[in-house]
């Protein structure tokens, strides 16, 4: 009877340690990916994503001209850094420049000079006009 009762022990302790790891190992299904979710695609086709980052990035980097600005009155502040200022409150987060620790007012006045500064123009080539360097047509 002894031997039963050992076995009946044992036995219920294997089932139980049985049952334990079978929960224990028990994962859910992952969904199928569904073809919107493309990842890469999306970052590839949606440039204003990464136009945001960097123009936030370039933000960073400007932040002593941005600094001095309000501190000094110096009006040093790069073409770069108005377009990052412009595209950040423009086009992807406007009330970042508050998040980032400025006023709204200041805020203001920061877009206000970098709206009169203007965007950085490129300069246009003009063709060489002929007889330029000895040359004759």
């Amino acid at each position: 009877m002894a031997t039963i009762s050992w076995l009946l022990k044992v036995l219920l302790l294997l089932a139980i340690t049985c049952l334990i790891a079978d929960d224990a190992t028990a994962t859910r299904e992952l969904l199928p990916i569904q073809p919107g979710f493309n990842l890469t695609l999306r970052l590839e086709t949606s440039g204003g994503l990464v136009d945001c980052w960097n123009a936030l990035t370039e933000l960073k980097s400007c932040s002593n001209e941005i600094v001095l600005f309000f501190i000094n009155g110096q009006t040093d502040i790069g073409p770069a850094c108005c377009q990052a200022v412009r595209m950040i409150t423009q086009h992807c987060w406007p009330a970042m420049l508050t998040s980032l620790g400025f006023t709204a007012e200041e805020g203001n006045i920061l877009n206000g000079y970098c709206d009169s500064f203007g965007p950085a123009a490129s300069p246009s080539v003009q063709p060489a006009p002929m007889g330029v360097f000895g040359l004759s047509s």
